[in-house]
């Protein structure tokens, strides 16, 4: 099949905002009613499929709430930025090494010979994500979705609620459109999916929740504005972990879980606390869930396609989702170009085909890994020792930058392999 998006180059201005839509074009014409893709959610899936899919020449809605930001940590590895040419200047800050602490505060450092994680701040990278759509031909309108039927002409029906441009429900009317297609990248509690895939089930999340402070200067004795920092302790979290990641002038420290009733905010505090940075100043505050297993199925062979966290798509023990949600978005774009091109609505299930035939590998291994070495502050402990040996250190970084399994050394993998049956046994200590 031919694949039109697979390479989409930058537009040539991407960073000059779209102005708000109101009711009408400039003029006074009609709002536009009919587009053959609505793309609701314009986060990273969905400004990625909006701008893939406009580039390639469709009509393509770009439907998102004003004021939201996700609670993230920020991290791009360089493959994101090669296959979706994101520029080095919406970096606010460029990792060298993480520091893994363990239950004992055992520290393991893990540098990044030859490379770097790269940083970005959500409410920067995400409105840029969302001009570049619009410069390459994308509509964007600010509102929230509402409800999705199917007509008996085999079109959707989207309605939505317009809110002004700061974030307010605007005085008029719902507006209904049309479309051949929808894209629904509207986050975890995607409505788009309780609406179209009802039957789908739901995966399991884990509670995220972050609070953004202002950096130390530099003579505090235990930052390092080039590291970040996971801790694995049960206090912090008692199935996932704890971060302190590095924004530039500001930092992003926060934890996860899945455990209900376990606060995230207390165990915040401990993990500033324990850092040194109980003191600094708190920008914001934010929260939300974070699916942790790519849903069984993201079309409702109709017209539906799902993309980004309404699709499952973070990775399991990292909480990695920016590059997966982009990737998830470009292949939703290409299988509703298809199914745009074609009118069959196999097309739709090309979009979860081609991210598990890319990543559901590594899905399966780092569930794994997280529900055998976070289950328990031993395991956590011997999980930590683990990453002070070099083969690791080296395979973990070059699978994370390049967003591939590594198998060019056969020999490293085995060394691996025998010393996680040593840890397992005891015959290694932690």
């Amino acid at each position: 099949m031919e694949n039109r998006l697979a390479d989409v180059p930058a537009p040539a201005s991407p960073g000059a905002p779209a102005p708000w839509e109101s009711s009408q074009h400039a003029g006074g014409e009609p709002l536009q009613t009919h587009f053959e893709v609505v793309v609701i959610g314009g986060g990273p899936a969905g400004a990625t499929a909006a701008h893939d899919l406009a580039k390639a020449g469709r009509s393509v809605l770009l439907l998102d709430r004003e004021g939201r930001i996700k609670p993230c940590g920020g991290a791009i590895p360089p493959q994101l930025m090669r296959e979706f040419d994101i520029p080095e200047s919406l970096l606010c800050a460029r990792i060298q090494a993480a520091r893994m602490v363990s239950p004992a505060e055992r520290r393991v450092d893990m540098p990044i010979n030859g490379g770097f994680v790269g940083m970005v701040k959500r409410d920067v990278f995400d409105p840029w994500l969302r001009a570049r759509a619009a410069a390459a031909g994308a509509v964007r309108r600010t509102g929230t979705f509402q409800d999705l039927s199917r007509e008996a002409d085999g079109g959707l029906s989207i309605q939505y609620q317009p809110q002004t441009p700061d974030g307010e429900r605007a005085s008029s009317a719902p507006v209904t459109v049309r479309a051949r297609c929808v894209i629904g990248a509207d986050g975890a509690n995607s409505l788009v999916a309780r609406k179209g895939l009802p039957d789908v089930p739901r995966p399991q999340y884990v509670a995220a929740y972050h609070e953004i402070v202002a950096a130390p200067a530099s003579s505090h004795p235990d930052y390092d504005p080039t590291r970040c920092d996971v801790y694995y302790q049960g206090l912090i979290s008692p199935d996932f972990y704890g971060w302190i990641f590095p924004h530039g002038d500001s930092i992003s420290i926060g934890v996860g879980t899945a455990i209900a009733g376990f606060s995230l905010r207390q165990a915040t505090n401990r993990l500033r606390a324990a850092a040194g940075l109980d003191q600094a100043e708190t920008l914001r505050r934010e929260g939300a869930p974070i699916p942790m297993a790519p849903l069984p199925r993201w079309d409702d062979r109709y017209g539906l396609i799902l993309a980004g966290d309404a699709a499952g798509v973070v990775a399991p023990a990292s909480g990695e989702g920016i590059y997966y949600a982009m990737a998830s978005g470009r292949f939703a774009a290409q299988a509703a170009d298809e199914f745009c091109r074609s009118g069959d609505p196999r097309a739709l299930g090309l979009a979860r085909s081609r991210f598990m035939k890319a990543h559901g590998r590594v899905f399966r291994i780092l569930g794994l890994l997280q529900r055998f070495w976070y289950s328990s502050d031993r395991r956590r402990e011997r999980f930590v020792s683990m990453c002070r040996d070099p083969d690791v250190q080296r395979l973990t970084w070059e699978a994370y930058m390049n967003k591939r399994l590594v198998r060019s050394s056969p020999l490293a993998h085995l060394r691996i392999l025998m010393k996680d049956v040593a840890h397992l046994l005891g015959i290694i200590r932690a």
